[in-house]
């Protein structure tokens, strides 16, 4: 295979369980249905599902959605280390968890992907709660509390990454910069 030997020559050689090759892009729906399979296959790469897609007025649109198994690892993360630091002040567990939510969405905070971030805060604020229960027996620590808590602490779900088409007319404007200015005068008597 030519991407074998395009490899070997940079020392780099494909896993061979990792690596196959799927149908996925625009035509690959139409293509499968056409020969009476199911729907594309998605695949993982850099922390996100690839799912093939429909806009809502039915173009193709590349989904990505945060792993699963990245989503659970990192929960069950912050609920081991919220378990450590349980007897702190609400004020330090409002700034510990505003940098791990801060630091997620800073990766993860991609077009189509808002349902998982939701996931997340909500997933995160329940590990809070039950966290600041445990520390009484009387404690009567109510969800209107932690929204309050979550408001003032936890940043609101945002996707923070534009889509391709939006970073690229940034880069790339279709008009000069300069444009605005108006050309430069020439007065025929001289300076005055």
């Amino acid at each position: 295979m030519d991407l074998r030997k395009r490899l070997e020559a940079f020392a780099l050689t494909l896993h061979p369980a990792k690596t196959r090759l799927i149908q996925f892009g625009r035509f690959a729906a139409d293509r499968r249905r056409e020969r009476g399979l199911g729907k594309p296959e998605t695949f993982n790469f850099l922390g996100f599902t690839h799912i093939c897609s429909r806009t809502r007025s039915g173009r193709f649109q590349l989904m990505r959605k945060t792993r699963r198994d990245r989503l659970n690892g990192k929960l069950r993360e912050i609920k081991e280390v919220m378990r450590r630091r349980m007897h702190r002040s609400l004020e330090d567990h409002g700034k510990w968890l505003r940098q791990v939510v801060v630091g997620y969405f800073g990766y993860h905070a991609v077009p189509t992907n808002t349902s998982r971030l939701v996931a997340f805060r909500y997933h995160v604020m329940d590990i809070w709660r039950r966290s600041l229960k445990r520390r009484s027996q009387k404690d009567k620590t109510t969800w209107a509390r932690i929204d309050r808590l979550a408001e003032r602490w936890l940043p609101p779900v945002k996707v923070l990454h534009p889509w391709p088409e939006a970073r690229f007319t940034v880069k790339h404007p279709r008009w000069e910069p300069s444009a605005r200015v108006a050309p430069a005068r020439i007065c025929v008597g001289g300076m005055q």
